[in-house]
């Protein structure tokens, strides 16, 4: 199967055409928070509010998550209208922003793009996998690092187009219609594709039973710690730094740079992982994005090539271990509970974010400056290291390289 998956026609083409739309269609997870600043100027909110811009995303993201699964949404529709569908919620979630008239209708608006974008990422990463056997970390890890370039998309378009938020909420709207275009004329299913995996509740006790598949979930909630609060956080954090002044131009140009550099770790760590180890790959990347985080207090005074180098390593390697815990609950559970383990693994990953989101504006303004803010986040990946160690340990024979 393997050398007929490696040649199997199209799937280049499939996995191009699944990253340009997850580029677009991603584009509105951080459109609010890309704008906050003008966005509080104009609302007079707080900094409790401005964490909710992202926080609702996320609390939606949860929600459509685990509500796709119990409907089986991905069992009952195919992929590539699932996808399409709801890249137009999404499109139309984010544009209802322009017509927000207090903060309430902003966050359900923002709640909304959030579920949404729950029925067009995980199904994405489902379809592309039924087009590689063989390879199949690279490719997911592509896609992973095609959203991680989208959710930094905001952040560019609000640098050329200055201080106007609507530009921005307009702009990631139309790319979201765009993506779905992409996928609708170009996208379709591959010749491997999966049995039927419906959530059951009943499953979780044996899950949580399977050693292998707490510690891979163990990491990936230690990623998350890290992860979205980074992402959310970094354009405020450079706008405060030595090297930026108060540019917020340049603090946008950073932020997009940084986050979008993450492509770069996702791609390798992909194709790492299918040679070194999924455990070992990413207990790796952890190691170096934790190093960055306490490196950050020194980074907010430094120069800014100095700024931008640790920014941008971080921003490789916050991302670069991603796929690969999915992909150990895949090779490590029972086939036939892999689809809840799944999606309970996603749906308690993203409801940590709202954790850590939620801390770090109330720390920078009990500390009166975002210097260390980020040591907050640094038990995210010393928890993910300890448990890929122990992953390690368990099964030291295979780590799972494939065959």
């Amino acid at each position: 199967m393997s050398a007929v998956a490696d040649a199997a026609p199209g799937r280049r083409r499939a996995l191009l055409l699944m990253a340009l739309a997850l580029v677009l269609a991603m584009s509105p997870w951080f459109s609010a928070t890309a704008v906050v600043v003008q966005l509080r100027a104009q609302w007079g909110f707080g900094d409790s509010v401005a964490a909710w811009l992202t926080i609702a995303v996320q609390l939606g993201f949860v929600a459509g998550a685990l509500g796709s699964a119990l409907l089986g949404l991905a069992d009952r529709i195919p992929a590539r209208r699932l996808i399409v569908a709801a890249a137009v919620g999404a499109a139309l979630a984010n544009a209802a922003v322009l017509a927000a008239q207090s903060p309430a209708q902003l966050l359900l608006a923002r709640m909304a793009t959030g579920a949404c974008l729950a029925a067009v990422y995980p199904p994405a990463m489902k379809l592309i996998a039924t087009w590689f056997v063989r390879g199949r970390g690279l490719a997911l890890g592509t896609l992973i690092g095609a959203i991680t370039v989208g959710s930094a998309l905001p952040h560019l378009i609000n640098a050329l187009g200055g201080a106007r938020w609507q530009a921005v909420i307009a702009w990631t709207t139309a790319a979201t219609l765009a993506g779905a275009v992409v996928v609708a004329a170009g996208v379709r299913e591959g010749p491997y594709p999966f049995p039927r995996a419906a959530f059951r509740f009943g499953d979780i006790g044996a899950i949580l039973r399977n050693r292998g598949v707490v510690l891979a979930s163990l990491g990936y909630f230690g990623h998350m710690w890290e992860l979205y609060a980074m992402w959310a956080w970094f354009s405020t954090f450079a706008l405060s730094a030595a090297a930026v002044a108060g540019d917020a131009v340049r603090a946008s140009l950073l932020t997009f740079v940084v986050i979008a550099a993450g492509f770069l770790g996702c791609v390798l760590a992909g194709a790492v992982a299918d040679r070194a180890g999924r455990a070992r790959t990413a207990a790796a990347a952890m190691a170096i994005s934790g190093a960055c985080c306490a490196a950050a207090g020194w980074a907010h005074v430094a120069p800014l090539w100095l700024f931008l180098a640790i920014g941008m390593v971080w921003g490789i390697s916050v991302i670069a271990d991603s796929a690969q815990f999915s992909a150990l609950v895949t090779e490590h559970g029972d086939p036939r509970t892999v689809g809840t383990a799944l999606t309970l693994q996603l749906g308690l990953g993203f409801l940590l974010t709202v954790a850590t989101i939620w801390v770090v504006p109330l720390l920078a303004a009990a500390l009166g400056s975002w210097r260390w803010v980020f040591l907050v986040l640094l038990p995210g990946p010393l928890l993910g290291i300890a448990a890929m160690l122990a992953l390690m340990r368990a099964r030291p024979k295979t780590d799972h390289r494939p065959a």
